[in-house]
């Protein structure tokens, strides 16, 4: 049932009993990311100290198109890509709202730099089609190998003038592309919005070759376990802002990217930064990859599952064997996810939260999978 007033009230709650019914509403009808059984989306539970920040930040109104009205946030920004940029090779950029916006803004610099066409993987997240379809660029899809990965061998003949995007964990299944391979394109971004963070981790290894990218872009609302509206966009060239900014009259210094008024998301990753250390950040990731690691392990071990992959960014997929799938989808629907791959439903597992129970996840993916014969 509606819980919500059917039209609008003539007279006003009041803001007590407004904010009162909101935060009723939002706390009982809202997904419990950070369960004991959470284990499906790319959505992690936001650690307190960001989600404090955001009220706070919302209340002074910071507004990052105008360094004048955000003295501090305009500061921290800058030190957090001071921070983070080397790490990937890249010198310059800039927070958004998501990865669709920042896939957007590599684009955008691409075609400003030359690039006259798109190239990206099958697998590639649905931003990169309707960026390449923004800013009028063809756009070609380029076929997997039977892990997810883009089939690099099959981009043949002359590329120069395209912008080839690589994924860094695809949203199915989690798949890095080949980073380090020579693609002799004009351009090349990878949309990193999943797997970035474990530059900083254990597994940095995975992202070997992610320093030749000329853009890429990180979702903090990922693996750096931000609230929504966090995103990082970094170039290689800090000249390639002068490509993709305007001025206006009423500017104190010029727009950089799509995005004009912009809240000041930088305080809550920084601050989250500075309560957890580069190494309470890796724990948490590495956690997350073990964790995926054992339930792909207790799945691949069980007769009535099959394994599509072992996880590779923290992210696998499966099946039942015996039961209906669209039944376990519908038991698990706290649990797991799913999507397609050739043509075929697979459940999708994805490790972002840090407070799961495995034992209890594997309990309940054994009891959805169970013949029916065998239920009680």
């Amino acid at each position: 049932m509606d819980i919500l007033e059917k039209n609008w009230p003539t007279d006003g709650w009041g803001e007590q009993k407004a904010q009162n019914f909101f935060e009723v509403a939002i706390s009982e009808r809202s997904a419990a990311l950070g369960s004991h059984v959470c284990f499906a989306h790319m959505d992690p539970p936001t650690p307190s100290v960001a989600s404090h920040l955001v009220g706070l930040n919302a209340a002074h109104n910071q507004n990052l198109l105008h360094p004048d009205l955000s003295p501090f946030a305009s500061l921290v920004e800058r030190r957090l890509f001071e921070w983070l940029a080397p790490m990937y090779g890249m010198s310059d950029g800039h927070m958004c709202s998501g990865s669709t916006i920042g896939n957007l803004t590599g684009l955008w610099a691409a075609r400003e730099a030359g690039a006259m066409r798109v190239i990206a993987s099958a697998d590639a997240h649905l931003s990169i089609p309707k960026a390449a379809h923004l800013l009028g660029m063809s756009y070609q899809s380029v076929p997997t190998l039977s892990n997810g990965q883009m089939n690099s061998s099959a981009l043949a003949g002359d590329i120069t003038n395209a912008a080839v995007v690589l994924t860094a964990g695809t949203t199915g299944r989690g798949a890095i592309d080949p980073l380090d391979a020579e693609y002799n394109a004009l351009w090349t971004h990878v949309d990193a919005a999943w797997a970035a963070p474990l530059m900083l981790t254990k597994h940095n290894d995975l992202l070997v070759g992610i320093d030749r990218a000329d853009s890429l872009v990180i979702s903090a609302h990922k693996w750096f376990y931000q609230p929504k509206d966090s995103a990082l966009v970094l170039f290689k060239s800090a000249k390639t802002r002068d490509n993709i900014s305007f001025n206006a009259d009423y500017l104190a210094s010029p727009n950089i990217g799509i995005q004009g008024s912009r809240s000041a998301a930088a305080i809550p990753l920084m601050a989250t930064l500075l309560a957890w250390g580069q190494s309470g950040l890796a724990s948490r990731i590495e956690g997350d990859m073990q964790n995926a690691a054992r339930v792909a392990a207790y799945i691949d071990a069980d007769s009535t599952m099959s394994l599509k992959q072992q996880p590779t960014s923290g992210v696998f997929n499966w099946r039942p064997v015996q039961q209906d799938i669209d039944k376990v989808i519908a038991e698990l629907k706290d649990v797991a996810s799913h999507t397609i791959i050739d043509d075929e439903v697979w459940l999708r597992q994805v490790a972002a939260n840090p407070h799961v129970d495995i034992d209890k996840v594997c309990e309940r993916i054994t009891q959805a999978c169970l013949p029916p014969s065998y239920r009680g």
